[in-house]
């Protein structure tokens, strides 16, 4: 989904038309985490495609009217992201301004970033995965090898398939997801949380 660079003091209606101008400049944002609590969000390990990448911090205001929410990164940058009016209504009901928040985006192209899903450390006291994609997703789970996910000797692979709105809690330390029909690596390492799928890949 889009993101947008806030500017401080900036209201929605500028956000919103930053995301329609020219190519945006990068989020700094990390594969590594930022200092924060353990959550359902992580880099893809090598080999996996384009690498997953995070933006840690609060949650600093939603506006469902224009479905995107804004957040304060742990270094201090101001960003905002439009989501699907499904993943804006989990987020309205079930958190507020001030939460932890985390953005699991993949850098498509330079001017175009596609978010996985935007979690919620610690709101849960396992890994629960919301699927809010609007369609059927396959979640894949395995263990860590040397302390990294997505080795190709990983295992055993655990596969659920959640239906639109399904949820799912995922007892290992590495996970992702696909599209019905598709597979992927689990090369995200999952925390206690709740985290709302957005887009699934390979």
């Amino acid at each position: 989904m889009t993101w947008l660079r806030a500017r401080a003091g900036a209201g929605w209606a500028v956000l919103l038309a930053l995301s329609l101008g020219a190519q945006c400049s990068p989020l700094a944002a990390q594969s590594a985490p930022a200092p924060a609590p353990p959550s359902p969000a992580a880099s893809a390990a090598p080999g996996t495609g384009r690498p997953q990448k995070s933006a840690y911090g609060t949650m600093s205001a939603i506006d469902k009217s224009l479905s995107a929410v804004a957040m304060k990164t742990n270094d201090g940058k101001k960003l905002a992201w439009k989501f699907p009016p499904r993943v804006i209504d989990q987020v309205a009901t079930n958190f507020k301004v001030g939460d932890q928040m985390i953005v699991i985006y993949r850098q498509i192209s330079p001017s175009e970033k596609r978010v996985t899903a935007v979690a919620f450390p610690g709101s849960a006291a396992t890994p629960i995965y919301v699927n809010t994609t609007g369609s059927r997703v396959l979640v894949r789970t395995s263990p860590m090898v040397n302390g990294v996910c997505g080795a190709p000797e990983a295992g055993p692979i655990s596969e659920s398939m959640l239906p639109a709105d399904g949820l799912s809690e995922v007892q290992e330390a590495c996970w992702c997801c696909a599209v019905d029909g598709e597979s992927c690596t689990p090369g995200n390492k999952s925390g206690n949380g709740r985290a709302f799928l957005v887009n699934c890949f390979k």
